[in-house]
């Protein structure tokens, strides 16, 4: 009994075998595995909250609830699948945005002209249009194109994940529907030959491949390694044939530069600028722009998004258009940046911009999206808790020389 009791003694003192490690060699345990103090989600709320709440008022607690939400998907149609993927959707609730629009009571409707006005923004005059033909907002909302579906208003299930076809390619591609937005408004006609300057990871460019309708695709993203992401996304849902180098182009150029090499040929340009993606600083720590690594990243980004732009509005022919693009709330980054574009743009290149008014789209999808009211430059999509989609700010120009 005695030695049964020295060897629990004998036990508990070598517990974890430390009885065997030097006593130099003995390591206290380390927190490394917690959470940092102020973790870059934790930064970047406190951010929003102190901006937010300034540049968006009474409208920041119920968009900032809707951040801190699940967001809501829509499922975009690959017209090239084979599978009967949108009666299988709609049995199971889903409806297509596009196909369940607004057009009564529209201010607009039943007129013929186009309405053009000289706007001033932050002391820029800037020339603004609204295309208000009533035929033109009727193909839109009757597009058989573009399809993407959507749950109703509140209701947050989830989409099962695409399956193959019998050809390997997906049914439908998973992506905030607000993102589906920007390609409508870029408004592609039969024959033109598109830009777009920052394409990864490719949902806005698989959209714009479901109109059929372009003659020429240039895609660029500055990124290599986002490059091949947006290869193997192409793979996924567009066949072969057509992802030929008479169709399209990928390239990983710096697209500050595509001015200078690529001017005045493309009849609608797509710039997607890199920007806070407010969404992912609320809710993921990894590669997170908040970080304090990436502090001085972030706080290029106006700068970046600016030479991007002017880019972009370089590679327009005159009379083409160009679709500036974001997901984030910021004005600094959003509306801040358009402007500056159109004054740099008048004044460095001698080209003249005008805004096309956005507010017929708008008004045709308020069902499905709410819209921040009264914005000078361009439209935007804010999260609502009843439609969790967005933010996506967009404003289209037209170049007129």
């Amino acid at each position: 009994m005695a030695l049964f009791m020295d060897t629990r003694l004998l036990l508990k003192k070598v517990k974890h075998l430390r009885f065997f490690t030097p006593r130099r060699t003995r390591v206290k345990a380390k927190w490394a595995a917690t959470p940092t103090k102020h973790p870059p989600t934790s930064q970047c709320l406190q951010h929003f909250d102190a901006t937010y709440s300034v540049q968006l008022g009474q409208l920041w607690p119920s968009v900032r609830a809707a951040m801190l939400s699940e967001r809501k998907y829509g499922a975009l149609l690959n017209n090239f699948s084979h599978d009967a993927i949108l009666e299988e959707l709609e049995a199971e609730g889903c409806r297509n945005f596009l196909s369940d629009t607004d057009t009564k009571g529209h201010p607009c409707l039943g007129q013929e002209s186009e309405v053009v006005a000289n706007v001033e923004y932050s002391g820029v005059s800037i020339s603004k249009t609204t295309d208000i033909d009533g035929h033109e907002l009727s193909a839109l909302q009757l597009s058989p194109l573009i399809k993407c579906l959507v749950f109703p208003r509140g209701d947050i299930t989830r989409f099962k994940p695409a399956r193959p076809d019998v050809g390997g390619l997906l049914g439908y591609y998973l992506m905030d529907a607000a993102s589906v937005l920007p390609c409508l408004a870029l408004n592609i006609r039969e024959g033109h030959n598109v830009l777009d300057l920052c394409a990864a990871p490719g949902g806005k460019t698989l959209a714009l491949l479901q109109t059929q309708s372009i003659g020429f695709l240039c895609l660029n993203d500055a990124s290599v390694s986002r490059t091949l992401r947006l290869r193997k996304v192409l793979n996924s849902y567009i066949p072969k044939s057509l992802l030929t180098d008479q169709n399209l182009r990928i390239t990983s150029f710096d697209g500050t530069k595509w001015g200078d090499f690529e001017r005045n040929t493309f009849d609608r340009v797509l710039v997607d600028v890199p920007c806070t993606t407010d969404r992912h600083s609320l809710m993921e720590g990894e590669n997170n722009i908040f970080s304090k690594s990436r502090t001085g990243e972030r706080r290029r980004l106006p700068q970046l998004q600016l030479e991007l732009l002017m880019a972009g509005i370089a590679s327009a022919c005159p009379g083409g258009e160009i679709l500036y693009s974001t997901c984030t709330l910021s004005q600094i980054q959003n509306q801040s940046v358009v402007e500056q574009a159109i004054h740099l743009a008048r004044e460095n290149q001698g080209i003249n911009l005008q805004v096309v008014d956005l507010r017929p789209l708008t008004h045709m999808l308020g069902k499905t999206f709410h819209f921040a009211p009264d914005l000078q430059l361009g439209e935007m999509v804010i999260p609502h808790l009843a439609a969790n989609f967005g933010p996506i700010y967009m404003c289209k120009l037209r170049r007129l020389t």
